[in-house]
C-alpha cells in the first residue's frame, strides 16, 4: 500500500477515535474535538511515531477541509443579526488589532516581511472552531452568540482580505483592484441570490432531498466551486471564495427552500465535519514541526509569547469595543472566543514558510499557540459565563430585534 493510502486510513481512524475521546473526557471537562484530532495527528506524524507522512493526495484533501471549514463559517452568519452598531464595533476592533499586530509582528520578527505574516496571524479568529462550541453549549442563537458571530466573522474575513492585500506579493494597488473585482462579483452573486427562485427550483429540491439526485447538495457545491474559481482566476486566496460562497449559499437556500434549509445544511455539514474538516486538523498535527518547537531556546519561548499576544492584540480591542450592553463576564467571554485562533494561523504560516519569510520554528510556535488557544480559551469562556448561573444573563435577555 502507498504512503498516501496508509496515511489516509490512519487519518480516518483518528477521525473516528477523536469523538469517542471527546465524549469520554467531556463528561468531566469539555475539550474541543479539534484538540484530539491535532494531538493524535502529531502522535502518528514524522516527529513521534513516524506512521503518517503528508503527500499530494493528503495535502489536497487537507486544503479541501480548510475550504469547507471557512465555507461553513460563512454559511453560519445570519445577516439579520450581524449588522448595525455591533458590526461596526467588530470592524473597528479588527482594524485596531491589525495595527497592533503589524507593529508587534515587525518588532518581534525584526523586519517588515516577516512581521506582516506574524501580525496578520495574530488578528484571526477561529470562527469555524468557536461556533460548534457555542452550538453545543446552547449559546449560539442568543444575544451573546450573535455578538460572538459578528466579531468572529470579521476576525475570519478580515485576515483573508489582509492576506490578499499584504501577503500576495503584488503591489497594493493591483491587489486592491483585484479585490474590488471580486467584491463586485460577490455583490452580483448576492443580488442574484436575493431574487425569487422559480417555483420548479423549490420543487426539485424537495423531490430530490431524499433521493440519489440530491439536487440541493450538488447545487451548493456548484456555488462553492464557482466562487473558488472566481477567487483563483483573480489570483486571490481560495479562502476568500469559500467564505463568500458560504454567505451566498445561505441567502439562496433561505429564499428558495426555507423549510429544507436546516436539512440541507446538515447534509453539507456531514460532508464537511464528517470527512474533510477532520482531515485538515489531523494533517495539521502530522505536519506540525514538533522538533523545532522542542529544540528549546527562542522557539519555545515564543509559544507562550504568541499565546499572550493573541489575547492582547486580538482580545484587547474587543474588550474596549464590545457592545455596551454586555456585562463583564460576557465581555470576557467575547474576548476569549475572539482570541481563539488556528485555521488561518496554519494557512498564513504555511504561506510564510513556503515564501521563506517565516522559519519552521516561528511557524511551529504560532501554530502551537493557536492550538493551545483552541484548547484553553473556549473552556475558560464557558466556565466564565457558567459562573453567572443557569439564569439567562442580561445580555441574552435582549431581544434579537433590538437595534444594535
Amino acid at each position: 500500500m502507498s504512503h498516501s493510502g496508509s496515511t489516509l486510513i490512519l487519518i480516518m481512524a483518528i477521525a473516528v477515535l477523536a469523538p469517542l475521546l471527546a465524549y469520554a473526557v467531556g463528561r468531566r471537562v469539555p475539550v474541543p474535538l479539534v484538540i484530539f484530532e491535532i494531538l493524535l495527528g502529531i502522535l502518528i506524524g514524522p516527529d513521534v511515531l513516524g506512521w503518517a507522512h503528508p503527500g499530494e493526495l493528503i495535502d489536497g484533501l487537507s486544503q479541501l477541509g480548510l475550504t469547507m471549514l471557512i465555507f461553513l463559517a460563512g454559511y453560519e452568519i445570519e445577516f439579520g443579526k450581524v449588522r448595525g452598531d455591533t458590526l461596526k464595533r467588530a470592524v473597528w476592533a479588527w482594524v485596531a488589532a491589525l495595527a497592533l499586530g503589524l507593529g508587534t509582528g515587525i518588532l518581534l520578527g525584526g523586519g517588515y516581511a516577516k512581521g506582516v505574516f506574524i501580525g496578520v496571524a495574530l488578528t484571526s479568529t477561529a470562527l469555524g472552531t468557536v461556533l460548534p462550541v457555542l452550538r453545543d453549549a446552547g449559546q449560539l442563537h442568543g444575544r451573546f452568540g450573535s455578538v460572538v458571530m459578528a466579531f468572529g466573522a470579521v476576525g475570519e474575513f478580515g485576515p483573508i482580505i489582509a492576506m490578499a492585500l499584504l501577503l500576495s506579493g503584488r503591489a497594493a494597488a493591483e491587489s486592491t483592484a483585484l479585490l474590488a473585482v471580486f467584491a463586485a462579483l460577490t455583490a452580483a452573486a448576492v443580488f442574484w441570490a436575493l431574487r425569487p427562485r422559480p417555483p420548479w427550483f423549490s420543487r426539485v429540491i424537495a423531490k430530490t432531498l431524499h433521493s440519489s439526485g440530491q439536487f440541493a447538495v450538488r447545487f451548493v457545491f456548484l456555488l462553492l466551486a464557482l466562487m473558488l474559481g472566481a477567487s483563483t482566476a483573480l489570483g486571490l486566496d481560495v479562502l476568500l471564495g469559500a467564505f463568500a460562497a458560504g454567505l451566498v449559499t445561505r441567502l439562496v437556500l433561505t429564499g428558495a427552500a426555507p423549510e429544507s434549509g436546516p436539512e440541507i445544511l446538515a447534509k453539507i455539514e456531514a460532508v464537511g465535519f464528517g470527512f474533510l474538516v477532520p482531515v485538515f486538523f489531523v494533517v495539521t498535527g502530522i505536519e506540525f514541526d514538533l522538533d523545532s518547537l522542542l529544540s528549546g531556546g527562542r522557539t519555545l519561548l515564543l509559544l507562550p509569547a504568541f499565546l499572550l499576544l493573541f489575547l492582547v492584540v486580538r482580545g484587547g480591542p474587543i474588550w474596549f469595543l464590545a457592545p455596551r450592553d454586555l456585562d463583564r463576564r460576557d465581555r470576557g467571554g467575547l474576548v476569549l472566543y475572539g482570541s481563539t485562533a488556528l485555521p488561518l494561523v496554519v494557512a498564513i504560516t504555511t504561506i510564510g514558510v513556503d515564501d521563506h519569510e517565516l522559519s519552521a520554528g516561528d511557524a511551529a510556535a504560532l501554530v502551537g499557540a493557536g492550538m493551545i488557544s483552541v484548547l484553553v480559551f473556549p473552556l475558560l469562556a464557558l466556565r466564565l459565563r457558567a459562573r453567572a448561573g443557569a439564569e439567562v444573563s442580561p445580555s441574552e435577555a435582549v431581544s434579537g430585534s433590538e437595534p444594535w
